[in-house]
């Protein structure tokens, strides 16, 4: 009896263990959640849509886009935090929330510890935009009229702390003037702000602005990073401006810390094979995002890299989250 009760405890001790493999096995047998902690429309919103109908294909599962949208994207972060660890709650965002540790240190959640960067997707420049009436056709236009009125030219952004108003805080520090920063709800709210002349700049992706370009109702003056993708040629970068900024959006897949190893390593090779598509990377051309896949442990020390530059940057400039 002894020994029977000693084997049944011992197997009973192994049940977690043996379950942990046999379930990431399985993995996935119903629907997966991938939440999007912005509105519908922006860069990561059309990013994540993408991707997630090529994910529901490769399993053969519905994938189900959730906008938990809110705090510059700090909501929906924290709700995939607080999901089980089990594969079927996906955090699909660009890279705002790095900047959270620098600019929220009393957040519920710690994105390196309480996440699992599964892969990059692809990155989104950001564009310093102006409004057609505003007068400014350059970077050295936007320069000139802030020193001779500090802080009164305004610019919009997406919301605080977002990386599109760090970008923008990053230029006036190397350029040494003071802009008035202008938080919105979301790229597509700051575009239509930005359109009707609410301000005279504006900093998002071309995805959630190229209907508005083309219309005329907005003018790029830059790219608010050092090199010009391929498929940005008529457009000029901080270095043709002499200016030493170098920001943009970093779309990315991510899991709650715990997901089994062999799911995220599943998650990992279905993306990097998804992300081979042609037709999926014109259309990720199309919407001004250029597909880059970098996966789990490389993409874990870029974004270290990355936060600790834009850490800097937020230091410098004294940007809070209001």
């Amino acid at each position: 009896m002894r020994i029977a009760v000693g084997l049944l405890s011992g197997i009973l001790a192994l049940c977690p263990l043996i379950a942990a493999p046999a379930s990431a096995q399985t993995w996935p047998s119903r629907n997966i959640r991938v939440i999007v902690p912005f509105p519908a429309g922006g860069v990561a919103d059309i990013g994540a849509r993408l991707v997630s109908q090529k994910l529901a294909e490769a399993f053969g599962q519905p994938v189900v886009i959730e906008n938990r949208a809110g705090a510059s994207g700090t909501l929906g972060v924290d709700a995939v935090t607080k999901s089980p660890p089990d594969g079927y709650t996906i955090l699909i965002t660009t890279g705002d929330f790095i900047t959270v540790p620098s600019l929220m240190p009393a957040t519920a959640y710690d994105p390196y510890k309480d996440l699992i960067p599964v892969i990059r997707i692809a990155i989104a420049p950001l564009l310093l935009l102006t409004n057609p009436s505003s007068g400014l056709n350059s970077v050295k236009d936007v320069i000139a009229q802030a020193k001779a009125d500090p802080g009164k030219l305004a610019f919009g952004s997406p919301g605080h702390g977002t990386i599109n108003q760090i970008a923008a805080e990053w230029l006036a520090l190397e350029a040494g003037i003071k802009l008035l920063h202008v938080p919105y709800r979301g790229g597509a709210a700051m575009a239509n702000g930005l359109a009707a002349g609410d301000t005279a700049l504006g900093v998002t992706t071309q995805s959630s602005v190229q209907g508005m370009i083309d219309a005329g109702k907005i003018k790029v003056l830059s790219i608010l990073s050092r090199k010009r993708p391929s498929f940005l040629k008529e457009w000029p970068t901080m270095t043709d401006s002499g200016l030493n900024v170098d920001a943009e959006l970093n779309l990315g897949l991510y899991v709650p810390a715990g997901t089994p190893s062999a799911i995220v390593s599943r998650l990992d090779a279905e993306m990097l094979q998804i992300l081979k598509d042609e037709a999926l990377r014109k259309r990720f051309v199309e919407l001004g995002m250029d597909v880059t896949p970098v996966s789990h442990t490389a993409l874990t020390e870029r974004i270290r890299s990355e936060a600790a530059r834009f850490k800097t940057v937020i230091e410098q400039t004294g940007v809070k989250l209001n």
